[in-house]
């Protein structure tokens, strides 16, 4: 694969249609990318990741807490996070809708 388009509606209703929260819609070695969808009121139960993390929220509104730090973040936000480092979100009050990449492309084992 040399290139590939994705539209974010798209995306959102494919991941609606599967119930889950999260989506992988790309997988090269160097990175993966997918929808993490958390409704409001939600708790966020990821573990850290063996892969360092981009999360853009396509929309909704929340706190973050990454490591020591807690972040409020909302549609248009951008938070990377270092492989290894506790994250997680709380406090959601709008729906979230995240694209997530990961680099390299995410494994399933949690560090």
């Amino acid at each position: 694969m040399n290139t590939a388009v994705f539209e974010m509606p798209d995306l959102l209703s494919r991941a609606g249609r599967s119930g889950e929260r999260y989506v992988e819609f790309l997988r090269v070695p160097a990175l993966s990318a997918g929808l993490y969808r958390l409704p409001r009121g939600a708790s966020d139960g990821q573990s850290p990741h063996r892969e360092d993390e981009v999360y853009y929220v396509a929309a909704g509104r929340a706190a973050m807490t990454v490591g020591d730090e807690e972040h409020a973040v909302r549609a248009g936000s951008v938070v990377y996070v270092r492989a290894g480092v506790l994250h997680r979100f709380h406090d959601i009050t709008e729906d979230l809708s995240l694209l997530v990449l990961f680099a390299p492309a995410e494994t399933t084992a949690a560090c």
